[in-house]
């Protein structure tokens, strides 16, 4: 497996994919399923699979492949382990956005889906900034300082989604679900939506891996190396925020995603952010998808929102990279 990463990788995800359209509270075999792709599928499976479980297949897996590869970015741009959309705030701040835009009532369009995550990215920017700059000292941003600048801004903006919420009308109470990752049967607009900032945003992460290996060795030899290495960083840091904003625009803060996606990819196949970044990008889709069928099936009928799956499967793995950071001198 290792040595043919990609194939390895989209083979995984191709299981992933038949597995989150095969399961469900009607269970559709493979052969019906191929056979439904063709048009020769009865009425019910189409309209299971066509209304349902296409759209949200598409839909969780764009935004596995967002967070993971943003994951990546943010870990290779920081230089930083523990840094992820979910833990030093991004996430939350971009959630925000798009909780400030559904106050407004934007037409049910395509044009009016495209308001919430543009909101969100300018939130996730915003976000970003003042955890940097809380986090800076002089030349370095330590890992201490990250967590807790990044969990502060967390806090402040899930309380003001909170208070907003309160305060609202009952379609804003119901994003409480969207929130925790619950981005169920919403067809196939939003799954088309999404996909402009992710074509740019992952676009641009893809073709960034050879600035993110220069950036490993420090600021001043990547310019002794020949690399505009604030240019690099700002154009690295818009298209990972942009990518994360639309993630969570479309569907919910789903944690912990972006830190395990990228660890997994560079302890099997290797630290390079050339092949890191796509691999990223192509195991936090198959991860996403196989926690959303964990979180089908766990308590059928009901479902769970993906993202309480993340966060119990992702939270220990936080606490087994915090302690190996640790021991590693980078804590």
């Amino acid at each position: 497996m290792r040595r043919f990463p990609f194939l390895s990788s989209f083979l995984f995800l191709l299981c992933a994919l038949l597995l989150s359209l095969a399961v469900g509270s009607v269970f559709i075999p493979l052969k019906e399923i191929f056979a439904t792709l063709q048009g020769n599928g009865t009425n019910l499976t189409e309209n299971i699979l066509w209304n349902i479980r296409l759209p949200r297949t598409v839909l969780i897996a764009l935004t596995g492949m967002a967070l993971g590869g943003s994951g990546a970015a943010y870990q290779g741009l920081f230089r930083n382990p523990l840094a992820d959309p979910f833990l030093i705030g991004i996430a939350s701040g971009a959630g925000l956005g798009a909780v400030l835009a559904m106050t407004v009532q934007w037409p049910y369009s395509f044009w009016g889906l495209m308001a919430i995550p543009l909101a969100a990215f300018v939130s996730a920017l915003f976000t970003v900034a003042i955890v940097y700059f809380l986090a800076r000292v002089g030349q370095t941003t330590p890992i201490t300082n990250l967590i807790l600048a990044g969990v502060a801004v967390s806090s402040f903006a899930t309380a003001l989604m909170s208070f907003l919420m309160l305060r609202s009308d009952g379609e804003l109470r119901r994003a409480m679900s969207w929130l925790m990752g619950g981005s169920i049967q919403l067809g196939w607009s939003f799954a088309l939506a999404i996909l402009p900032y992710l074509l740019i945003g992952l676009g641009v992460l893809v073709f960034s891996g050879h600035a993110l290996n220069l950036l490993q060795f420090g600021d001043e030899q990547a310019q002794q190396l020949g690399l505009d290495t604030t240019r690099a960083k700002r154009i690295i840091l818009i298209a990972a925020s942009l990518a994360t904003a639309s993630a969570v625009a479309f569907s919910g803060i789903i944690g912990f995603v972006g830190l395990v996606v990228p660890h997994l990819s560079r302890l099997w196949f290797g630290p390079d952010y050339r092949r890191l970044l796509p691999l990223s990008i192509l195991s936090g889709a198959t991860i996403l998808l196989v926690s959303d069928v964990i979180a089908r099936v766990v308590l059928a009928p009901q479902e769970l929102p993906v993202g309480i799956v993340t966060a119990l499967a992702g939270a220990p793995f936080f606490l087994w990279v915090l302690r190996r950071s640790k021991t590693q001198g980078l804590w």
